[in-house]
């Protein structure tokens, strides 16, 4: 088995942990998919929402959880690794080639965050292997995470990765990589009209590829397949250019490993998968978010509209039903997103408050994010035993 490079990295499965928020992928669901050989992404959005502080200092309170939970996640990734995982493996060879192993973490950041800027810089300083960056261009990454690099002494620089879902934004982004910063990327993630959350697609063109209502009958797979081949295409172009290889990664709708393996053949290097992970023991949400999705049915999964104009994807509940009749109170602003994006005054309710209740078991409260396969769920499982099925290892 060859171990997968990512700039000076090594990652011996092509499998990302989607980066979740709030509260739902933190330390113990990326420490227990980096201790297994996987990419274990921390979400960044408010992060620090558990803090005694948040309410008050929304900001500080996160970027102070940025270090405390990737510290957290080290540790138990390595301890997983060299206890359980390394003992496992019944390969010398392969044994061999884990000997000077780390696992692999990191952080997904929006770009709509605000302050993404201080936040990109925190997790450089904290050490994070990897920033994964999406909700908008991440045109400034590069910089941002050299001005983190030079306040933090680490040796190894941390890797950057854009999220795109089409050949057009992949192209701006890598272009002007290249313009401003001479550098390209060290990974890119593809995310399809499947995925879970915040979708970076209009309402017509998810209807247009029958990804909004009953996906796995009337999504038209082979027409996104297109865009995929498009994206890595271009991709392939800045690999030429910079004579470094360029891992692309596929996301949304990843569920098994037939999902890897038709990614796989149209030129992906791997994926990155989210709700196939929160059904486990060790995912960070709670027990009743876990059980909506074991209870969910496909007509429970639903494309709904963000407070910022977004189509996003997530399961119906009494609050979604309570939304279509009017907007909800918000009873405090935490300061989430950038001021540009996110009006006070006209959004129908606060997306931080309604996560945060997710997060907090308080569903009636709650926006349940999901991707297009949480129905699929039908009980826990371990994410040791997942990636195993995913890799026949």
């Amino acid at each position: 088995m060859e171990l997968l490079k990512i700039a000076d990295r090594d990652l011996l499965y092509p499998i990302i942990q989607g980066g979740m928020g709030v509260g739902i992928s933190l330390f113990s669901l990326a420490g227990h998919v980096a201790g297994n050989g996987g990419m274990g992404i921390i979400s960044s959005a408010q992060i620090g929402f558990r803090e005694k502080d948040f309410d008050v200092n929304p900001i500080g309170a996160n970027l102070r959880a940025i270090k405390t939970e990737l510290d957290k996640a080290r540790d138990l990734a390595k301890r997983i690794f060299e206890n359980h995982f390394k003992p496992s493996l019944k390969s010398p060879k392969l044994l061999e080639k884990l000997k000077n192993y780390a696992p692999f973490i990191g952080f997904n950041i929006m770009v709509a965050t605000n302050k993404y800027s201080e936040y990109v810089v925190e997790a450089v300083k904290a050490g994070a292997d990897i920033i994964i960056s999406g909700a908008g261009l991440p045109v400034d990454l590069p910089e941002l995470v050299d001005r983190g690099m030079e306040k933090s002494g680490n040796s190894k620089r941390t890797c950057v990765a854009p999220i795109v879902s089409g050949r057009k934004s992949a192209k701006v982004i890598l272009k002007m990589w290249e313009r401003k910063y001479k550098t390209t990327a060290d990974a890119v993630v593809i995310e399809g009209p499947l995925a879970g959350g915040h979708l970076g697609f209009s309402y017509e063109d998810l209807h247009k590829l029958g990804a909004d209502i009953h996906p796995s009958v009337n999504y038209k797979r082979s027409e996104y397949d297109v865009e995929i081949k498009e994206i890595i295409e271009e991709v392939r172009l800045y690999e030429d250019k910079f004579g470094k290889k360029i891992p692309v990664f596929v996301a949304g709708g990843i569920y098994d490993k037939s999902d890897i393996e038709h990614v796989k053949s149209l030129g992906a290097d791997g994926v990155q998968m989210g709700t196939r992970f929160v059904t486990t023991y060790e995912c960070d949400a709670p027990d009743e978010y876990k059980q909506t999705y074991i209870n969910a049915s496909e007509d429970d999964i639903i494309i709904t509209k963000s407070p910022v104009g977004m189509p996003g994807r997530a399961i119906r509940n009494d609050f979604i039903d309570r939304l279509s009749k009017g907007s909800i109170p918000i009873r405090h602003c935490h300061n989430c997103l950038s001021t540009s994006i996110c009006d006070r005054k006209t959004i129908p309710y606060c997306i931080t408050d309604a996560l945060c209740s997710a997060a907090n078991s308080d569903e009636g409260h709650a926006l349940l994010f999901c991707g297009s396969n949480a129905y699929r769920a039908t009980k826990l499982e371990h994410v040791s035993d997942i990636i195993k099925e995913l890799t026949d290892r």
